[in-house]
């Protein structure tokens, strides 16, 4: 890794070799390809923009996310937790320089073009919400300066757009069966209907999956998802209807610091055994929890002619949860004088209020204790240990230990619509595409929590099902209009376009516990946010060059105005703007682009969050608070090309050059510093086989070293994972079977110890070596 990490310069010769050795064998190669072709490349429009070829999918087992296939797309750093994705909390996305994590929502997510609504852990989705991976299409990535139709709040740094697959046009039944380490399993089938009425399609599927983590085998998780679509066209509609029901249960990972990382990379300082202390059980795994449900459906509608082109959908998302923590000690919120504190008595429910102190061991007669006076503690861990109120060895042994279950509520419930219109006419032998459109959402988004006693700390973390304090109860609503318009001529040489887009986003907060305070209001309107572009034609048959600008937005989210810590003042919404020059090429044999891209990132909003490898502050009156921190540029390449060697063999190779510096920044986000957690070099090298039935691949990538702290004092050693895949597909192996697939993966095969996903200047330990089968059958 080492000799690797210090001839980067020849490793960029090197890629640059072979991205453009191959053009010159182009013409020499046959031209009979017998290997479906699934573009990487992406379409001819004038910025960066790639989508998964199927090879990506077959490097995943049926058990991971729907974001990991997208991981060796270029500038694209996909981190989870463990390598199902079985965590939110701990996953993470990088795309040149710009994140997606706890801290920071900065790139755009959209499911069939509509808006997934936000991606933060607090009440938003990702797509693997969503979607079960069976079911994906092409995932469809732009880099930087996105589509000016993209629906999101986020895309700051580009948009990936996940699709879904369309119902098959014969009758087909598919069932799958996963088996996989660390107790991973996973059912899955579908139905597809075939034509049910003229020119109508369907397909109903379901799964559940189960698993537990890599360090312990402690945790519990589980999903249950079912989803339906539906495909007809009627008078010359086309009409689409989808809808999925995700119901997760996922027991979370823990941030570690460099320092635990380098004295035990095989712990992330979470616990598998209750140990009825509750200062070291504020770490135990099953207590760190996040449960969701999400309902998710949308009808959409598309008329075409030669002349113009009408389309629209409606759709609707509810999001339910929560997130759970065990705090060591219970929250004297109200005052009871020399009688036992109500805290421990189940029903004694407080709204709101403020703390007057920490209860930590009592007496059989429910009056709190204090450590015996000159006591020091024993206890060094978690967080570096406690003082002598958390330690029972400062208390007679009839002392009664007592500790919380804290619960905070996500409830979303969002309804919007789209609108989107093409005109097509002809100027002087040019064509010309003018088309616009209109975005509208509106969501009321439901957040409180509540302090739950855990009945015997001593035995276990069963909790009182009535909470003794609900700290806040908020509700936020958030209403959003998007109106773009943009020209684009085809002059036969090249295609120009111009194109327009303005947001208006107005956010409101209600405090539920005080209905008569004044709400807290903010609008967070976008100036005319510009874009333009061209792609030229070179000459070359298959190759183009193209380059685009465009002025992108992230609207300030509803959760900044829950924030006690925030100036609303001070906040504003963050901006970027965006350029791509690059060149692309496309033949039978040969895939190829290389994009330089230059980004100036202002307002940069980061959230500091309550918890960190240094402990938790549990009664902070929210999740933490945003700030300005100044704005960030990066600049860098993007290379990749997909070499069709043979009828049996694919290479596939990318290249990612990244710099990202914090410009205008603060003490804490010094000017001319790298930020934290962006690699600034990214390489993959793939090989994919297959013959007849049988096929079989490997991918190697390297991440380059990152900073983990903003500071840049810290480095995180850069690291190498390869993950391989081999399976046969039988036609008719049996009567009543149309086809058997069996496929082994094995992800990180080599066992490779890493830092993964950075969030908040801490970091999750990379997954481990994890093999999964999978046996698919289609009647």
């Amino acid at each position: 890794m080492s000799t690797l990490t210090n001839n980067k310069s020849l490793l960029a010769t090197a890629i640059a070799f072979a991205l453009a050795a191959p053009l010159a064998m182009a013409d020499e190669t046959n031209e009979e390809q017998l290997i479906e072709e699934i573009t990487v490349v992406g379409q001819s429009v004038s910025y960066a923009n790639n989508e998964t070829p199927e090879e990506m999918f077959k490097q995943q087992s049926a058990m991971t996310s729907a974001l990991a296939v997208i991981d060796n797309l270029p500038g694209v750093l996909i981190n989870e937790g463990d390598t199902f994705g079985s965590d939110d909390w701990s996953t993470t996305v990088s795309i040149r320089g710009f994140q997606l994590s706890l801290d920071e929502q900065q790139i755009g997510i959209t499911i069939d073009g509509i808006a997934n609504g936000n991606s933060n852990y607090g009440g938003g989705a990702k797509a693997n919400r969503y979607i079960d991976t069976e079911n994906l299409g092409v995932v469809q990535v732009s880099q930087g300066t996105a589509d000016v139709a993209s629906r999101s709040h986020e895309a700051l740094g580009g948009t990936l757009n996940f699709t879904i697959s369309d119902p098959e046009t014969e009758e087909k039944a598919t069932v799958s069966l996963t088996l996989a380490d660390f107790d991973g399993q996973k059912y899955f089938a579908r139905y597809d209907t075939g034509e049910i009425f003229k020119d109508t399609y369907a397909w109903f599927s379901l799964s559940s999956t189960q698993s537990s983590d890599w360090i312990q085998q402690a945790a519990e998780n589980e999903r249950d998802h079912y989803a339906a679509k539906v495909i007809s066209v009627v008078n010359g509609v086309d009409l689409t209807a989808y809808v999925s029901y995700d119901d997760t249960h996922e027991d979370n990972y823990q941030r570690v610091s460099l320092a635990g990382f380098e004295q035990n990379p095989e712990s992330d300082g979470l616990t598998q055994d209750w140990t009825g202390i509750p200062y070291v059980d504020q770490t135990y795994r099953r207590g760190w929890s996040t449960l969701r449900e999400n309902i998710f459906g949308y009808l959409k509608a598309a008329y075409t002619t030669d002349a113009y082109e009408l389309s629209g959908n409606v759709y609707y998302h509810d999001n339910s949860g929560r997130g759970d923590w065990v705090p060591p000690y219970l929250v004297d919120i109200k005052n009871d004088g020399a009688e036992g504190h109500s805290e421990l008595v189940s029903g004694n429910t407080v709204f709101g209020g403020a703390p007057l102190g920490r209860i930590y061991f009592v007496d059989a007669a429910g009056n709190s204790l204090a450590p015996a006076a000159g006591c020091v503690s024993s206890i060094l861990a978690p967080y570096g240990g406690s003082g002598p109120e958390a330690d029972p060895a400062c208390y007679d042994r009839s002392a009664i230990p007592v500790g919380s279950y804290r619960h905070t509520h996500y409830n979303k419930e969002r309804f919007g619509f789209n609108g989107d219109f093409a005109l097509y006419t002809d100027f002087d032998n040019m064509s010309n595409t003018l088309r616009g459109g209109v975005w509208y959402e509106d969501y009321e988004r439901d957040e409180s929590r509540d302090w739950h006693k855990i009945i015997d700390s001593r035995t276990s973390f069963q909790f009182d099902h009535n909470p003794y304090w609900v700290q806040y109860d908020r509700s936020f609503t958030v209403d959003t209009m998007m109106f773009y318009l943009e020209d684009e001529l085809d002059m036969g040489w090249g295609k120009v376009r111009v194109g327009a887009k303005k947001f208006l986003v107005e956010l409101e907060a209600d405090d539920n516990f005080n209905r008569g305070a004044d709400k807290v209001k903010v609008d967070s309107d976008s100036d005319v946010l510009f874009s333009a572009g061209v792609v030229l034609d070179t000459g070359i048959d298959g190759m183009e060059v193209f380059a685009g600008f465009a002025e992108n937005f992230a609207a300030i989210k509803d959760s900044v105005l829950e924030r006690d810590a925030s100036q609303l003042d001070n906040i504003e919404p963050e901006t970027a703007d965006n350029i791509d020059l690059g060149i692309r090429y496309s033949s039978d044999a040969i895939e190829a682009s290389l994009t330089y891209y230059d980004i100036s990132f202002d307002n940069r909003l980061v959230f500091i969050a309550p918890d960190s490898p240094d402990g938790i502050d549990f009664l902070v009156g929210n999740n933490g608070s945003y700030v300005n921190v100044g704005g960030i540029d990066s600049t860098g390449f993007e290379a990749s090309l997909t070499w069709y060697i043979s009828n049996e063999w694919t290479a596939y190779t990318s290249y990612t050059s990244n710099e990202s510096e914090y410009t205008e920044g603060t003490s804490a986000f010094p000017t001319g510093n790298t930020v934290f957690g962006s690699a600034e070099d990214l390489a993959v090298v793939s090989f994919d086989w297959l013959r007849d039935e049988k096929f079989a691949g490997v991918s190697t990538k390297w991440v380059g070293k990152r900073w983990l702290d903003a500071a840049n004092t810290q480095r995180i050693d850069d690291y190498i994972v390869s993950d391989v895949y081999a399976g046969v597909t039988l036609e008719r192996p049996v009567e009543g079977i149309e086809s058997l697939e069996v496929r082994l993966t094995i992800n990180n095969i080599t066992d490779e110890s890493y830092l993964g996903g950075v969030a908040g200047q801490a970091a999750w330990i990379g997954a481990p070596r994890t093999a999964a089968l999978n046996i698919k059958a289609a009647f």
